[in-house]
């Protein structure tokens, strides 16, 4: 597939604090690269400078092969921008917002008719479309914040974690237009904190951590990092207790997180231990409500690369 951005050596340091430490890698047009990492990664940061909104310190990136610097204005009419904050006018309608945004690009006329209807029908938001952007909830704020980034029909939209605190069905929502973009040619660069999204979407993901990145391939590809392990989650009494560092003791394990009243276990595929940490849970009164053995998650990917969990 044709790279349509290219990032080459990006640093970025703020004051002697280094953010960015040479990432570089390719966007290829009509994917969903979806960015991971947990807070402080360099995300938001990377995010940032490929929007223009921030200079790296070095290294450059290039659209359509030429650098952003060179052509800053250009590319930002080709580019849509969904902002982690919320971009709206509370007072004015759902149809004026889009008309308003769609109007900084020089659309006009029939053409911006046409484009403000497209984009608030693929945003669900056609019944609404007259009302007053303080009456929407949250999730339907969310959704006009999209409307607004793609009226101009831009081919590379970024989208910085777009879902933040709404509701499953607004969410679903969301994903089924980001994939209708992907299916109409639309290149789409997504950071989440949500796993159970990058799931559904990814064509390719990149996982961030302390300023580099340390895993990059499709959900497929990462998950092969792991085969040499399994997974058990086991489900507990509601208010049993247990200390995470007992389960190193057992041969083979390699990880352990516990919420609230599951554990989640990775372990060596090859050493049989499940009956060893059954008889570690009851020998220290632990009652057990129900073992399943899972295939690897993206999430375990993500785990086993960082150590930390998504929002540490």
């Amino acid at each position: 597939m044709e790279t349509i951005l290219e990032v080459n050596k990006l640093s970025k340091a703020f004051q002697k604090r280094q953010v960015l430490k040479g990432i570089g890698f390719e966007v290829k047009r009509g994917e969903i690269l979806c960015f991971l990492g947990p807070n402080g990664a360099g995300k938001s940061t990377t995010i940032h400078i490929l929007t223009g909104a921030l200079p790296s310190s070095e290294g450059e990136v290039l659209y359509k092969g030429v650098p952003i610097s060179k052509q800053l204005r250009s590319y930002k009419r080709e580019l849509g921008v969904v902002p982690q904050d919320l971009a709206l006018y509370e007072e004015l309608s759902a149809e004026r917002n889009v008309l308003f945004f769609a109007g900084l690009y020089g659309i006009r006329g029939s053409a911006l008719a046409h484009a403000v209807e497209e984009a608030i029908q693929l945003a669900g938001l056609a019944d609404r479309r007259h009302d007053k952007v303080k009456t929407f909830s949250g999730g339907m704020k969310r959704r006009l914040n999209i409307a607004c980034a793609i009226a101009h029909r831009p081919e590379l939209v970024i989208m910085d974690e777009p879902t933040v605190g709404i509701d499953p069905q607004s969410r679903n929502h969301i994903l089924e237009c980001i994939r209708k973009l992907r299916d109409n040619g639309v290149t789409i660069l997504y950071s989440t904190h949500y796993m159970e999204e990058v799931e559904a979407i990814a064509s390719r993901i990149i996982i961030m951590d302390h300023g580099h990145i340390i895993a990059e391939g499709t959900k497929e590809t990462l998950k092969e990092e792991i085969q040499g392990e399994k997974q058990y989650g086991i489900e507990l009494e509601p208010g049993s207790h247990i200390q995470e560092e007992l389960f190193y003791r057992v041969e083979g394990v390699k990880f352990v997180e516990i919420k609230e009243d599951r554990i989640e276990v990775v372990s060596l595929k090859d050493i049989e231990n499940l009956d060893r940490i059954i008889s570690l849970l009851t020998d220290q009164g632990v009652k057990i409500r129900n073992i399943e053995s899972r295939t690897a998650s993206l999430e375990t990917v993500f785990l086993k690369l960082t150590g930390r969990k998504l929002r540490d």
